[in-house]
C-alpha cells in the first residue's frame, strides 16, 4: 500500500513536470513562430511599400510597361512560393520542422537582403525567387507545429495569435518601406529586416519538434500511407477551404501590393499616407484576427461549422466596403478602408484553424502546403 501510494504520488508529479515543460514549450513555440511570421509579412509588404520607388530607379519615367514590370516582382515571389510549398510540406512530415524552418528563415533573410543589393531588375527578380523558395519550407510548416502543441479546445485563438502577425507585419512593412524609403532610399529597407531574420532563423534550431523525442512529452513521429492523403483530398471540407482561400488571395494579393501605388493616385503622400494605412492595417488586422479566433472557438461546442461561419460571414461584409474605398474621397475613405481591413481579416485565425482541424497529424504539414 506504501508503494503504491509513492508510485501514485511519483506518477502525479511527473505528470505535473511534464504538462510544466509541454506548456513551456508550447509557449516558447508560439512566441518564435509569431516573431518569424512578423518579419515574414514585414519582408513582403516592404516590396510593396516600395514600388513606385523601385520602378523609378530601374525603369525610365516614360516606360507604359514599368508597372507590369514591376508587378512581376510580385509573380516572382507568389508562383515560387505556390510550386515549392508542396514539395516542402511533403519533407515536412517526414523531418524535423524545425530544421526546415530555420534553414528556411534564413534564405528568406539572405535574400531580402540581397534586394537591396540588386544592381539589375534581373537579380531583384531572382532575389525574390528565392524570398518564394524560403517562405515555402516556413509557411506549411509552422501552423502544425502549433497545432500539435496546443489542444483543438484553443486551437482557433492560438492559430489567431499566431496569425495576427500579418496585418502587424504587413504594416510595418508598408511602414517602414515608406520611412526608411522616403529617409535614406528604398535599398536600406531590405537590409534593415535582414538582421532580426537571420537571428530567428538561428534559434529555430535550437527547438525540439513535438512529434519525436524520447521522454514521456513528446510523441513518435506518426506513421503515413498513401491512404492518409487520399483520405485528405475527399475531406469536402478541406477542398472547399483551400478553393476560398485562392480565390480570396487571388483579391488580396493584388491589393497588398498595389495598395501604395493606389495611394499615390489618389494623392496621398508616400510617408503620410503608408503611415495611415499602416496603423490601420494593424489596428483593424491584429483586433479582427483575434476577434475571429475566440468568437470561432466559442461558438464551435453550438454552431456546427462555426470556424466557415466566422469566416465567410467577415469576407462578404468586407467586400461592399472594399469597393467604396474606390469611390469615396479621402480622408473619408480611411473608414471604409477601416472597415474592409477589420471584416477581411476575421477570416484568418478560424479559416486556418479549420485546415488544422481536419488533416490528421501525419499530413498536415502537406494539407497546409496544398493549401
Amino acid at each position: 500500500m506504501i508503494y503504491n501510494r509513492r508510485t501514485a504520488n511519483c506518477n502525479r508529479q511527473l505528470l505535473m513536470q511534464t504538462d510544466t515543460r509541454a506548456g513551456s514549450a508550447a509557449k516558447t513555440a508560439l512566441l518564435l513562430l509569431l516573431g518569424i511570421n512578423l518579419f515574414n509579412y514585414i519582408d513582403r509588404q516592404v516590396l510593396a511599400a516600395l514600388e513606385p520607388d523601385i520602378r523609378a530607379s530601374f525603369f525610365a519615367p516614360g516606360d507604359l510597361n514599368a508597372m507590369t514590370k514591376t508587378g512581376l516582382l510580385a509573380d516572382a515571389f507568389f508562383v515560387t512560393y505556390m510550386i515549392s510549398a508542396p514539395i516542402l510540406g511533403l519533407l515536412a512530415d517526414r523531418i524535423s520542422r524545425w530544421l526546415i524552418i530555420g534553414v528556411a528563415v534564413i534564405l528568406w533573410s539572405l535574400a531580402s537582403g540581397g534586394s537591396g543589393l540588386a544592381a539589375t531588375f534581373g537579380i531583384l527578380f531572382a532575389t525574390r525567387i528565392c524570398v518564394g523558395v524560403g517562405e515555402g519550407g516556413y509557411g506549411p510548416a509552422a501552423p502544425t507545429i502549433l497545432a500539435d502543441l496546443f489542444p483543438i479546445a484553443t486551437r482557433g485563438r492560438i492559430m489567431a495569435i499566431f496569425y495576427a502577425a500579418i496585418p502587424v507585419g504587413s504594416a510595418l512593412g508598408y511602414v517602414i518601406g515608406g520611412l526608411i524609403g522616403a529617409s535614406f532610399g528604398w535599398r536600406w529597407a531590405f537590409y534593415l529586416v535582414t538582421p532580426p531574420g537571420l537571428l530567428l532563423g538561428l534559434l529555430c534550431f535550437l527547438q525540439r519538434d513535438p512529434r519525436v523525442g524520447s521522454d514521456q512529452l513528446l510523441q513518435k513521429s506518426p506513421r503515413r500511407s498513401l491512404r492518409d492523403y487520399v483520405r485528405l483530398f475527399r475531406t469536402r471540407s478541406y477542398l472547399i477551404n483551400c478553393i476560398a482561400i485562392t480565390l480570396m488571395t487571388f483579391v488580396t494579393g493584388g491589393l497588398g501590393f498595389w495598395a501604395p501605388a493606389y495611394l499615390r493616385y489618389r494623392n496621398q503622400s508616400p510617408d503620410v499616407g503608408m503611415t495611415i494605412f499602416g496603423l490601420i492595417t494593424v489596428v483593424a488586422g491584429l483586433t479582427s484576427t483575434l476577434l475571429g479566433g475566440v468568437v470561432a472557438d466559442r461558438l464551435r461546442s453550438r454552431l456546427p461549422g462555426s470556424y466557415f461561419w466566422v469566416s465567410g460571414i467577415g469576407m462578404l461584409i468586407a467586400c461592399p466596403f472594399f469597393v467604396a474605398t474606390l469611390y469615396i474621397p479621402f480622408p473619408a475613405a480611411w473608414v471604409t478602408m477601416f472597415l474592409a481591413i477589420f471584416f477581411l481579416f476575421v477570416n484568418t485565425g478560424p479559416s486556418n484553424t479549420a485546415l488544422a482541424n481536419v488533416s490528421l497529424p501525419a499530413v498536415r504539414a502537406t494539407a497546409f502546403a496544398v493549401n
